[in-house]
């Protein structure tokens, strides 16, 4: 009986450990990007640690802003790859940890950050 309860008790441990999630891998740091709103404003875009191996559509310069952004900053601890299009698709530049950007003359709508 106590063989039992202590099978139930390790296969339901085990079944709880397989359930939790693996924590999500992220570039520690912020990177930054300017843009010019629909509206004509100009504003700063940032995003603080994000995802790492995903990509990710920058807020305010997607399909709906025909204006892309631009002057990346990459102050994560991740390559940064930025591209022309939405979702990683067109042109691309890589950006160094810590210290990459470009000047206004490089436009980006996404970005993926690996290690």
């Amino acid at each position: 009986m106590r063989l039992r309860s202590a099978l139930t008790a390790a296969l339901g441990a085990g079944l709880l450990l397989a359930a939790v999630p693996a924590p999500a891998s992220a570039a520690e740091g912020q990177f930054r990007y300017d843009y010019v709103t629909v509206e004509g404003y100009d504003a700063t875009g940032f995003l603080n640690s994000p995802p790492s191996d995903e990509c990710v559509n920058l807020p305010g310069v997607g399909d709906e802003n025909p204006e892309p952004g631009h002057s990346p900053k990459n102050r994560t601890d991740a390559w940064a790859t930025v591209f022309t299009g939405t979702d990683c698709q067109g042109d691309s530049f890589t950006l160094r940890p810590h210290t990459g950007g470009a000047s206004a003359r490089l436009k980006v709508r996404s970005v993926v950050f690996s290690s």
